[in-house]
């Protein structure tokens, strides 16, 4: 998990800078938005494929000040809750942010051979999503 990330960072933005030095290394990429305020919440999550992945990540991000905005925050690394690949596509699978545009969507990447590191297809959602319903719905009845 990347903690303490300036709000103001998009998706590409991390991952170019995270893809520098760690392109194809990891599998699931997921910087949460809070769409009200339209900027992220200050962590991301990111699964690597090997543990030698993140103790490279680790010490070249952990500690570090960030380079865009004229930022103060300090980059923190730390171990989620979730693990895997797999168990971060379940948890977010059956959410609404698979609604939203592809920008706030979580990522999936290919995890081994020619399609290590490629874009992968996020899996279609195993129940129906319902919407919240909006102000302006009609009732039944």
């Amino acid at each position: 998990m990347i903690r303490n990330i300036p709000n103001k960072y998009t998706q590409q933005m991390l991952l170019t800078e995270i893809n520098r030095n760690h392109r194809g290394n990891y599998d699931f990429f997921y910087l949460p938005i809070d769409f009200k305020n339209k900027c992220n919440m200050g962590y991301a999550f990111i699964n690597f494929i090997e543990a030698a992945h993140i103790e490279a990540f680790h010490k070249e991000f952990d500690g570090q000040k960030w380079t865009n905005f004229n930022s103060e925050k300090v980059c923190a690394i730390s171990y989620a809750r979730l693990q895997g690949k797999q168990a971060m596509i379940a948890r977010f699978q059956n959410s609404s942010l698979l609604e939203k545009h592809e920008s706030y969507r979580p990522l999936v990447f290919g995890s081994a051979g020619l399609n290590r590191g490629k874009p992968e297809p996020f899996p279609a959602p195993k129940q129906i999503v319902h919407k919240k319903q909006s102000v302006h719905s009609h009732s039944p009845g």
